[in-house]
């Protein structure tokens, strides 16, 4: 018998999802949960794990495709009576029926199947690795072109047609590469990694479009009889790149003009001597008792906006239009703003406020290793009540960030810099930087901004302030 797969919803009312890569291929015989696909969202790259076991028959859609929450991708043929599989999810209503789905699965007894997605699926097991169909290649060390196209754009009528003797592993690289090389036309397959772990990266994919690019435009003027030299820059739509804005561009564009136009944004600005904040900061650094945690001016900063926001809680809280109500937060779930290759995305700390430093220093680098994986879940993202940014990274003095949708307020940070200060009656050298905080004027007045930036600035002037402070 037959059952379809529907796209699930994979969390947040998310109404859509880009078809990245199948980890499948029609014809492939699939255990449950194995990895079958990796979709992105809005907010982050996501392996589906098959709800079925048994043999893929149809892949109703390509890598590239934008494909509809609840509408169907894959057809398997599964053993069985119709009853064994009526406790298969189909989404997007699955959130209630995936339990079920989980009891006949065998699983160790350690490792219970809970779902590792709104909607389906079960937990993976610890140190599992993705299921990737390994493509073939015949005995002269060329790739069958049909079954790299199977692999890769995953046709509904692709074939295997050629004499298949060896198996050669899947090109290695992450999602954004793959996209990059998509858009460049570069098959990855041929392309080199060049670093230690075999994971081919931007750098590669580039240099070899380069190269493909300079070889191609030589041939072409060598059969027109011309000199390279003399040919002018290409013309048209060959002077420009174009990419299809989705996932999280989209999103960050239309919640960036969102929060825009509907509060009324006013940022304000304070330059902080934080040298006694980066003494505190390389004095944690050589406690060997606190080796492994980076605490960093981020973490401080973190730390301070906490204990500021106790104190002043219009920054923390939120303009309800459609209940007519404001609506103050007695926590603080801090937004980190990181930038990743797939554009900006916002993970959140929950009870950031009841956090020690060492801990906020602990979940910063935890979530800036995830968003730089792609993986962030889009549950990560939410429910936050206040952010804060780090442009001073890539040297930057001040700014204007924009509120994250439905926030009172983003703090953004400047970078550090060693400059002549006041200090003590003396025009000494200190380390220097700009507070950059941007609010909801609705919910905030001038003089409550600015008291909350003063608190903040106050800390970072004076750690030990902080313990006066609660």
């Amino acid at each position: 018998m037959t059952q379809d797969f529907r796209l699930p919803d994979l969390g947040e009312g998310l109404p859509e999802a880009e078809l990245v890569q199948w980890l499948v291929a029609e014809g492939d015989t699939v255990s449950l949960n194995q990895n079958i696909a990796e979709v992105e969202t809005a907010k982050a790259v996501v392996e589906l794990p098959s709800p079925f076991a048994g043999t893929v028959q149809k892949l109703h859609h390509a890598a590239g495709d934008t494909i509809d929450v609840g509408d169907v991708i894959v057809t398997f043929a599964v053993a069985g009576e119709a009853g064994d599989a009526a406790a298969a999810p189909a989404a997007p209503a699955a959130q209630e029926a995936a339990p079920a789905a989980q009891e006949g699965a065998a699983e160790p007894e350690e490792e219970k199947a809970t779902p590792n997605l709104v909607g389906y699926g079960a937990a993976p097991r610890k140190n599992a690795r993705p299921q990737r169909r390994t493509r073939m290649a015949r005995a002269d060390g060329v790739a069958s072109t049909t079954d790299t196209a199977v692999l890769e754009a995953a046709p509904h009528d692709a074939i295997v047609e050629q004499p298949l003797e060896r198996p050669i592993e899947r090109p290695r690289s992450t999602p954004p590469v793959r996209k990059l090389a998509k858009d460049l036309g570069v098959d990855l397959a041929l392309v080199e990694a060049t670093g230690s772990t075999g994971l081919i990266t931007r750098a590669d994919v580039e240099a070899y479009a380069a190269r493909i690019q300079v070889t191609s435009g030589t041939a072409e003027l060598n059969e027109r009889g011309r000199d390279a030299a003399s040919v002018p820059a290409a013309a048209g739509d060959e002077r420009v790149t174009r990419r299809p804005i989705r996932s999280v561009r989209k999103a960050t564009a239309e919640a960036m003009v969102r929060s825009a136009f509907t509060a009324p944004h006013v940022t304000t600005f304070q330059t902080v001597d934080v040298t006694a904040t980066m003494e505190l900061v390389a004095s944690l650094k050589a406690d060997r008792s606190l080796e492994g945690h980076r605490i960093g001016v981020m973490a401080v900063a973190a730390k301070a906006v906490c204990l500021a926001l106790g104190r002043n809680p219009s920054l923390n809280a939120k303009w309800d239009d459609a209940a007519g109500e404001i609506v103050e937060h007695h926590y603080v779930n801090l937004g980190v703003a990181a930038a990743t290759d797939r554009g900006l995305i916002v993970p959140v700390i929950p009870d950031a406020d009841a956090m020690t430093l060492t801990e906020l220093a602990d979940a910063i680098g935890d979530l800036a290793a995830v968003a730089r994986s792609g993986k962030t879940p889009p549950s990560a993202m939410t429910g936050g009540t206040f952010s804060i940014t780090n442009f001073g990274v890539f040297g930057v003095e001040a700014g204007t960030p924009i509120l994250n949708p439905g926030e009172a307020g983003i703090l953004g940070l400047g970078t550090v810099a060693h400059r002549p200060w006041e200090h003590d009656g003396e025009i000494v050298l200190r380390d220097v930087m700009t507070l950059s905080l941007s609010f909801d004027h609705r919910l905030v007045d001038g003089a409550e901004g600015s008291r909350f930036l003063v608190d903040v600035a106050r800390v970072l002037e004076q750690p030990g302030r902080a313990m006066l402070l609660r």
